[in-house]
C-alpha cells in the first residue's frame, strides 16, 4: 500500500494594494490608447498636457486674443471628438499640431468674411505709453496672421514651428515626416510670401 498523499499547504500571499495611476507620468501613446478605450482621465491628461502649446500656436497665428482663445478651445474639442481618427502614423504632437493649424486657418477665413462695423477712434492712453507703436504692432500682427492664413498648410506649419516655436529643421522633419530639405524649402517660400505681403516692415 502506498502512503496517503499529503495535501500541499497553500501559502497565503497578501496582495499588494495597487498604486493609483499617475496619468501625468504616462507617455502620449499610452494616454492615447487608454483614451480610445474610454478612459476619460487619460483624455483629460492629454488635453491638459498639450493645451499650453495649442494656445501659444493659436495666439501666434491669430491676431485677436479672443479668437485665439476660441480657436484653442475648438482644437481641444476636436481632439476629444476626432481622437479615434488618429492612427499613430505620426507622433501625436504632430497630428495635433496639424489639427491646430487647420483650425486656426478656418478661424482666420471666418475673420476675413466677417462684416465689421466701423470703430470709433479710441483716444484712451495705451498701457505701454506708446500708442503709435502699439497700433503698428497690432496692424503687423493682423497682417502676419492673414499672411499665414494665405499660405499652404505645409508652409504655414513649417514657418510657425521654426520661427515661432523655435524647432530645428531636424525636429520639424522628425515630427512631420517630411525631409529636412523639403522643410527648408517650405520655410523659404513661406518667409518670401510673408515678406511680399508685409513689404519693408520687420517680421517679428
Amino acid at each position: 500500500m502506498q502512503p496517503p498523499l499529503r495535501k500541499r499547504r497553500q501559502i497565503r500571499q497578501d496582495q499588494r494594494p495597487e498604486r493609483p495611476l499617475v496619468y501625468k507620468r504616462l507617455s502620449d501613446p499610452i494616454l492615447v490608447k487608454r483614451a480610445k478605450d474610454g478612459d476619460a482621465e487619460a483624455l483629460a491628461a492629454l488635453c491638459e498636457r498639450h493645451a499650453p502649446r495649442v494656445e501659444r500656436l493659436a495666439s501666434y497665428v491669430l491676431d485677436d486674443p479672443e479668437d485665439a482663445r476660441d480657436a484653442a478651445q475648438e482644437v481641444l474639442a476636436k481632439l476629444c471628438v476626432r481622437l479615434r481618427q488618429y492612427r499613430g502614423e505620426a507622433q501625436f504632437a504632430t497630428w495635433l499640431h496639424r489639427l491646430a493649424i487647420n483650425t486656426c486657418k478656418d478661424v482666420a477665413d471666418r475673420q476675413r468674411v466677417r462684416r465689421c462695423d466701423p470703430l470709433f477712434e479710441d483716444e484712451r492712453p495705451a498701457a505701454d505709453g506708446d500708442p503709435t507703436r502699439a497700433a503698428a504692432l497690432a496692424e503687423l500682427r493682423h497682417e502676419l496672421g492673414a499672411g499665414l492664413a494665405g499660405l499652404s498648410r505645409e508652409q504655414a506649419s513649417v514657418v510657425v514651428l521654426k520661427d515661432a516655436l523655435g524647432y530645428s529643421f531636424a525636429e520639424i522633419s522628425a515630427r512631420s515626416g517630411m525631409p529636412v530639405g523639403t522643410a527648408k524649402c517650405y520655410a523659404h517660400r513661406a518667409r518670401a510670401g510673408l515678406r511680399a505681403r508685409l513689404g519693408d516692415r520687420t517680421v517679428a
